[in-house]
């Protein structure tokens, strides 16, 4: 589940992109962050809460970049 300022920063990429959908939006996300590189491997012991999409995660898995 997405948190409300999750859905708000979803939203308001897909329009910024002129995406037809949540989900294409969603998708498209999916595509890109399954064929980046350059993150860091879950904890051990990491919640789903821990892995925000609006920068307010705890520090688990977190990039460094």
């Amino acid at each position: 589940m997405l948190t409300g300022e999750e859905l708000e920063a979803l939203d308001n990429w897909r329009f910024s992109k002129r995406m037809p959908s949540r989900a294409a939006a969603i998708r498209e996300l999916l595509k890109r962050g399954l064929g980046a590189e350059g993150f860091n491997l879950a904890d051990r012991g990491s919640q789903s809460k821990d892995f925000g999409v609006t920068g307010k995660a705890d520090g688990a898995g977190k990039n460094d970049e």
